[in-house]
């Protein structure tokens, strides 16, 4: 009999193992190398489930994560093998994914997450994942990506194809439409003083979060209504720890599906297996910054300053033929802002855009010219640094969109390259003889780029 541990301790220290332990040897049967990352997770059996992970509806606890450590609470073992199998692999993923600590680096980017919404998102990817694999079942009521995507977002897609797209958090941001972004069903351990006390919290907080959704997050709530709260975020876990076991998790589930092939518990390399990339900021401002960056030229007027150093010999006194020096390029380098207000562009991150380029302003030696327009150009601008900031400059639109009148206008400025702020939806015509960079928001990742490179606005 399994001896009971509190959720204090770190390991399950039982003979005979933990609830989980026939799921988890029935995992390495079948798929060896992807089923065997349960290894590399601790396992605890608790009595009573963590505070954050008890269900929407007061009923029985069965398993969770914290990101590290799977725990099963006391109805794990009535579950048929092949569910505990399905359980057991869902939670698994749900470690190696880090998905409870990409929660937690969301909330930091966009303020409060909703967790139901979000474990969702982060359910349907992971089903979606397991759903081809006869050896394992998931419980009745488990959110699948193809009825969410279909039902909140009307998108009728395959299933591979969703998952080579859709990652947690892109997925998160496009059905989260809530008016009021105050609520959250994230509590707080103030908020935590007993078990009662915290699901009256909960409960409230709810409350107040579905008055607030929009018709996306209301229907992916109602999907919502019989699936685990299976993410335990850790508060205590030091952030500082979370780059180095992306790393690692990436590196093991690389290897894994590798050597499982068709039995993988990865359906193939979905997109939420790749590590958030850097924030968009960083990824624009190093973009801008090498192709804008001052060239040296040749100068055949003046020699170069080793030529002189050694009175133009070699150390054995013969003559060395000229050697030109380098000298800074005389042509200040341009830069062409083109941003689109046709209305489609939302104003929160219209002023994120604004607030970079203004601090890329005081760093570039270039010259910024800014072109606003839908249908034609609006409006147009030399930006300097100190004179009149981006985000003071009106942004008025609200036509039509075409892209051709501003990008034959930016041509006209022989820009050394551009930046286009826009959702993509417009046409572009004949592409551009100068470098293109298209900042798009995350809800227009999926639009073709007509030519230049991508930016999404995550």
């Amino acid at each position: 009999m399994t001896t009971p541990v509190t959720q204090a301790s770190t390991y399950q220290l039982s003979v005979d193992g933990h609830r989980g332990t026939r799921a988890v040897q029935r995992l390495i049967e079948y798929a060896p190398a992807s089923g065997g990352l349960a290894l590399w997770m601790q396992h605890r059996d608790v009595e009573v489930p963590p505070a954050r992970a008890a269900r929407a509806h007061r009923g029985s606890w069965i398993i969770g994560n914290d990101g590290s450590t799977l725990y099963y609470g006391p109805g794990f073992d009535s579950l048929p093998l092949q569910e505990q199998t399905g359980l057991v692999a869902h939670q698994v993923l749900h470690v190696a994914l880090r998905h409870v600590a990409r929660e937690l680096a969301l909330a930091q980017r966009i303020g409060a997450v909703d967790s139901e919404l979000y474990t969702v998102c982060a359910d349907a990817i992971v089903n979606a994942s397991l759903s081809g694999l006869e050896w394992l079942s998931l419980p009745a009521g488990s959110v699948q990506l193809e009825t969410l995507l279909q039902r909140a977002l009307g998108i009728d897609a395959p299933v591979d194809t969703s998952l080579l797209r859709w990652d947690t958090e892109s997925l998160y941001r496009a059905i989260d439409d809530r008016q009021s972004q105050g609520a959250s069903a994230t509590r707080t351990s103030s908020n935590r003083k007993d078990d009662g006390d915290a699901g009256e919290t909960e409960l409230a907080d709810e409350s107040r979060i579905r008055q607030a959704d929009g018709p996306r997050a209301a229907v992916a709530r109602h999907l919502a209504m019989n699936i685990l709260r299976d993410l335990v975020p850790d508060d205590a876990a030091p952030p500082e720890t979370e780059a180095e076991q992306q790393r690692q998790w990436s590196e093991r589930l690389s290897r894994a599906h590798a050597a499982d092939g068709e039995q993988s518990l990865l359906r193939q390399l979905l997109a939420d297996s790749r590590a958030p990339g850097m924030p968009w900021e960083q990824l624009l401002r190093t973009r801008l910054q090498r192709s804008l960056a001052q060239v040296g030229e040749l100068n055949w007027s003046r020699p170069c300053r080793s030529w002189i150093a050694n009175q133009g010999r070699t150390a054995g006194g013969r003559r060395l033929p000229w050697e030109p020096g380098y000298s800074h390029a005389r042509r200040c380098t341009r830069l062409c802002i083109l941003v689109d207000v046709s209305g489609s562009v939302e104003n929160a991150l219209l002023q994120r855009f604004a607030n970079e380029i203004d601090r890329l302003l005081r760093t570039l030696r270039a010259d910024v010219h800014l072109l606003i327009g839908d249908d034609r150009v609006r409006a147009r601008h030399l930006l300097r640094p100190g004179v009149k900031p981006l985000r003071e400059i009106e942004f008025g639109g609200g036509g039509a969109t075409d892209f051709v009148p501003m990008l034959a206008a930016a041509t006209e400025l022989r820009p050394d390259m551009g930046v286009f702020l826009t959702d993509l939806a417009g046409p572009a015509g004949e592409p551009v003889a100068w470098p293109l960079l298209w900042l798009v928001p995350a809800e227009s990742r999926g639009q073709p780029v007509p030519f230049g490179q991508r930016i999404v606005l995550d």
